[in-house]
């Protein structure tokens, strides 16, 4: 029997996953806070456009792992057609899309947010504004979420419902939040997971 080593994926594993978590508080900071100030001349409200960004990104992390389930679906199709190894079929697919991320069709999963966003009945937008055109911070954050689901263990978002119990150790309260209260109106960036666990902690607005 063959013994398979590890792919170069694997072998990268751990300096991609610090650079991607960069990236992420980097589209944190940057991105979303040009999203917002392009957002504030359409919505006068603030809780509307925090609302609107947080979706964003909840679609966002969505499509992309949609995507990258369906790109390595083919890929592995393809590949075990020729495979011999020595990396297993496995390592070799994830190889294979690390290579080629250039490859995910992110404009695909752009127009899909945007459809998603419109249909939402959380968010609403003056009829002379499209989500369009915050389609560059939708796209970082598809390139960014279908990068991650290459790491091993994949880092995705945590689940959030308005009404939930606030929680110290994965929101940061916004700084016009009711700090004495115990649960969260709406959220305004989803904290980053792995395997359960809050690597990056998000921020949330409580309110009673």
């Amino acid at each position: 029997m063959r013994s398979c080593s590890p792919g170069r994926a694997r072998r990268t594993n751990a300096s991609r996953r610090a650079c991607l978590i960069t990236r992420f508080g980097d589209i944190y900071d940057h991105r979303r806070l040009d999203a917002e100030t392009f957002l504030k001349t359409y919505i006068s409200d603030m809780e509307m456009v925090h609302r609107i960004i947080y979706i964003a990104a909840v679609e966002s992390f969505h499509a992309a792992k949609m995507a990258y389930r369906q790109f390595k679906l083919r890929v592995t199709e393809t590949l075990s057609l020729g495979h011999t190894g020595p990396e297993s079929l496995e390592d070799t697919v994830l190889d294979y899309i690390v290579d080629h991320e250039d490859l995910y069709d992110v404009q695909a999963s752009v127009n899909e947010v945007v459809r998603s966003m419109n249909i939402n009945p959380k968010i609403s937008f003056p009829p002379e504004m499209d989500f369009i055109v915050i389609s560059t911070l939708i796209r970082e954050l598809c390139r960014v979420a279908f990068s991650m689901q290459t790491l091993v263990p994949p880092l995705d978002i945590a689940f959030g419902i308005d009404g939930e119990l606030f929680s110290e150790t994965k929101y940061h309260r916004s700084f016009d939040s009711d700090f004495t209260a115990a649960l969260v109106a709406y959220h305004v960036w989803p904290a980053l997971m792995e395997n359960d666990i809050v690597i990056v902690k998000g921020e949330a607005v409580t309110k009673r």
